[in-house]
């Protein structure tokens, strides 16, 4: 097969694979939650292996964990975050009044400034722009719900995503051995070690960035509790949750925060304290804990993942977006791949490999006549 069918048969399998993706978004949120599990603890069943103990017992008593652990803290954290939803939801006439409060001088002064048809203008204008911000944020967060069903779906958390998972992580050597075993034996090393740089980038960045949410969630919480904010174990869980997207969370935070610090606060102290848990939070994090705990050698830029996750999440909803992570570290892996390629042919050196024998001719004849030229500069010293 040439390489020009070898391209077409690729990009004819990667279209067929979207296609389907697409078409099974809706029921393959536990399938990958599943899978992420098994993913994400195959190292702690591989270490209790190694001591001894079967792969299906490994695997059995991982997974109970897991999930014991799970359930339990949203046992815990779910009426709290209950009465704090309904605190915020009875809040909101009042954070509306607050807004309606600080606006009108500012209306007022573009009231005075502006003429009546430049401020039908001006309202015209404001209101479409609102309009397509509120359609796109709500086309977002529909497929995003639409998509997320699954997860919510008491059959899919408590039956279907653990059964996988336990499937997938007892058998997750021997699939990895099975699809080796499928590589064209020609590219077999180089496609190894391009799996293994996803690998490290995509456990590189999730393990570490979780981390970072936790402690994050943690913080926020906690300040926001301390310093006396309507909601603030909300509002801090919630920004710290989101901010595996590089400064999101402390964004949308410290927006939420300072905006019901306002209307609950009179006092400009309280309200400088919750910026201030903020500020801290996201200076620690960028100067930190992101470079102890995520590292600098991951290769996903903040950019490419805010990108990655609003595209998962447009395309295939809340399934998109647990994919959208793996995806810009395969995508990013093999441009880089691609990228050493083009460096070494001949196309990026003019037609001349990197080992052309006439380029390390031209370097041999430079380099002696740099020596000869010091050696008669200093024989004309000399004398």
């Amino acid at each position: 097969m040439s390489r020009e069918k070898r391209t077409l048969f690729w990009i004819a399998g990667l279209a067929v694979f979207v296609f389907v993706l697409q078409l099974l978004s809706g029921v393959l949120m536990p399938f990958v939650a599943g899978m992420a599990i098994a993913y994400f603890l195959d190292p702690v069943a591989d270490k209790l292996e190694q001591k001894g103990l079967s792969r299906t017992l490994a695997t059995t008593a991982i997974i109970a964990a897991f999930f014991f652990v799970a359930v339990g803290v949203l046992v815990l954290l779910f009426p709290l975050l209950q009465a704090q939803v309904v605190s915020l939801a009875a809040f909101v006439p009042d954070l509306i009044d607050t807004f309606r409060d600080y606006a009108e001088p500012f209306l007022e002064r573009l009231r005075a400034d502006l003429s009546a048809p430049e401020m039908e203008r001006l309202k015209e204008a404001a209101g479409n722009y609102a309009g397509t911000a509120i359609q796109w944020m709500s086309g977002l967060l529909g497929g995003l719900w639409e998509g997320g069903l699954a997860v919510f779906n008491v059959l899919s958390l408590l039956i279907i995503t653990p059964v996988v998972a336990f499937y997938l992580l007892r058998d997750w050597d021997l699939i990895v051995a099975r699809f080796d075993s499928y590589l064209p034996r020609a590219a077999a090393s180089t496609i190894r070690e391009q799996c293994a740089a996803i690998d490290t980038t995509i456990a590189g960045f999730v393990r570490g960035q979780a981390s970072v949410c936790l402690v994050l969630a943690a913080w926020y919480g906690f300040g926001l509790s301390v310093v006396g904010l309507e909601s603030g174990l909300l509002v801090g869980i919630g920004a710290g949750a989101i901010s595996f997207i590089p400064y999101l969370g402390a964004a949308i935070g410290l927006i939420v925060g300072v905006g019901i610090a306002l209307a609950q606060f009179s006092d400009w102290l309280p309200i400088g304290l919750v910026a201030g848990v903020f500020i801290i939070g996201q200076t620690t994090e960028s100067y930190v804990l992101t470079p102890r705990l995520v590292g600098g050698r991951i290769g996903l830029h903040p950019v490419w993942i805010i990108f990655a996750l609003l595209a998962g999440g447009a395309l295939f909803g809340f399934t998109g977006v647990l994919l959208a992570i793996p995806a810009a570290a395969i995508i990013g892996v093999l441009i880089r791949f691609g990228l050493s390629r083009y460096l070494e042919s001949p196309l990026y050196h003019g037609g001349k490999a990197p080992g052309n024998p006439m380029g390390k001719t031209k370097a041999k004849s430079q380099t002696r006549a740099k020596a000869k030229t010091k050696s008669k500069s200093r024989a004309r010293k000399k004398k």
